[in-house]
């Protein structure tokens, strides 16, 4: 009972080491990539942080399991350099039962991906697009570029002159005032400035020295001129305050629904599919018939060609209509299917990403034994790689099946059996005879100070 307990428990800091490495470095990420729609938008800290915390989710996903590879890579590893491997074994233990509770735990991390997978990760997906969309609508400040009109302000169309990097204040403005569609209103000012109210649901104006003029549709003979010295317009200010939308303001797409939803929506799209195809059906039923049934009877020569001609001028509308019918009903019935088929895709990715803990149990342990003599580096690099190579494999595979060239279930799960056919053969064939991956070529590749960090094990070795 002592050696599963070790064996887990030089699993436990490597995991978490590398599970908080892994997310840093996708918050890092994420945060390069969506700076620029973030700064300028003048919104609150707690805005940015909701949005953070609900990305993180899609990251847990992809970090957990090459955390799970790293994870096992480094403690087979760590235990092999340390010739703990070779003690077990001397007594009496294979590499199989080495493994037997790690891969009894990566089954619990696997149903905890699961669930994770179709509770947390569709709600979070969704309000996070939510809150995307929501921080997309909001416009930054506003800005005057002097001599170029201005139409942020609902109603208006501003023009300046010249403005103030220091200030809100502007000089030499003309407003065109669109609020009332049976007047011309076109208002002048010397200068003036410009603020929001203190819940920036208004935009204050206030102009110096200028003039109003007027004209009524209705009485155009009327022109009215109003001087003013200090004038103040205030409008509402669409846009410029962050404004919260509902949670199912918008639809959910795929990656937004649970497993249980998405089969629900297959078998409805199935459904439909088979009423369109019994449509069709009758359509060309219908085709069949009118082509088998068309004849003429004539009783005289003229009244034969002028039958003829009206018989196959309704015949061709007929036709034409019967075309149309099953030509619409063929490009439903494939935006039915290829809808079914994505639903199909993310389904089986929701269930082969979170088995992918339990692939790479058998092939890190095999490999860590291999390359006992790695440090982090060399655990990390290994990760990398398969992680690359089953990521590349899942995203192929999901654009061949979006594309009908392959099944869905082919396209999500073959990286899963290619990596586990391989971890199989790897555990045989450490079973039966030492084998060790000799890294020592990699150092005159990497500089002397990572060097130190990188291979650690191999100095102390």
């Amino acid at each position: 009972m002592k050696l599963p307990l070790h064996i887990l428990k030089a699993h436990v800091a490597p995991f978490i080491g590398s599970f908080l490495i892994l997310m840093f470095l996708f918050v890092l990420q994420f945060i390069m990539k969506f700076m620029d729609q973030l700064v300028g938008k003048g919104l609150s800290g707690a805005v940015i942080a909701e949005l953070m915390l609900l990305n993180l989710a899609w990251m847990v996903v992809l970090a957990v399991p090459m955390a799970v590879l790293v994870a096992t890579l480094m403690a087979f590893g760590g235990m092999a350099s340390t010739n703990e491997i070779t003690a077990m074994k001397a007594g009496g233990m294979s590499l199989v039962r080495m493994m037997l509770p790690v891969l009894a735990a990566s089954m619990l991390v696997t149903y905890a991906m699961v669930e994770f997978n179709n509770k947390v990760l569709p709600e979070a997906n969704h309000r996070s697009k939510t809150l995307t969309m929501d921080i997309r609508r909001k416009k930054p400040t506003l800005t005057l570029i002097p001599g170029l009109f201005n139409q942020d302000m609902p109603g208006y169309s501003m023009l300046v002159r010249k403005t103030f990097e220091a200030s809100n204040n502007f000089e030499g403005v003309t407003i065109y005032n669109h609020t009332d569609p049976n007047k011309n209103t076109v208002i002048t000012a010397t200068s003036g400035s410009m603020s929001f109210s203190g819940d920036y649901t208004k935009l204050v104006m206030d102009l110096y020295d200028g003039e109003i003029h007027e004209v009524d549709h209705q009485k155009p003979n009327l022109y009215r001129i109003v001087a003013f010295q200090r004038q103040r317009i205030t409008t509402r200010a669409e846009g410029f305050d962050f404004e919260r939308s509902a949670v199912d303001a918008f639809t959910r797409g795929d990656r937004e629904l649970s497993s249980g939803e998405m089969r629900y929506m297959v078998d409805s799209l199935e459904t439909l599919s088979r009423e369109i195809q019994d449509r069709m059906v009758g359509y060309t039923q219908g085709l069949t018939e009118k082509l088998l049934t068309g004849s003429v009877s004539p009783s005289s020569p003229q009244k034969a060609f002028w039958s003829t001609v009206e018989q196959y001028t309704n015949m061709s509308s007929q036709l034409m209509f019967y075309r149309n019918n099953i030509e619409s009903e063929s490009a439903n019935m494939s935006y039915q299917r290829k809808q079914v088929r994505e639903y199909l895709v993310e389904i089986h990715k929701k269930y082969s990403i979170p088995v992918a803990c339990f692939v790479f149990i058998l092939v890190g342990a095999p490999l860590g034994v291999m390359a006992r003599r790695g440090g982090f580096g060399i655990a990390a690099s290994l990760s990398l790689g398969f992680f690359l190579l089953y990521w590349s494999s899942l995203i192929g595979g999901e654009k061949l099946a979006d594309r009908q060239l392959i099944a869905p279930w082919t396209g999500m799960w073959f990286a899963n059996g290619f990596i586990g056919v391989l971890g199989l053969f790897l555990t045989w064939k450490i079973g039966r005879e030492n084998v060790e991956i000799n890294f020592g070529w990699w150092r005159r590749f990497v500089p002397a100070r990572m060097r130190r960090v990188l291979f650690s094990d191999e100095a102390d070795a």
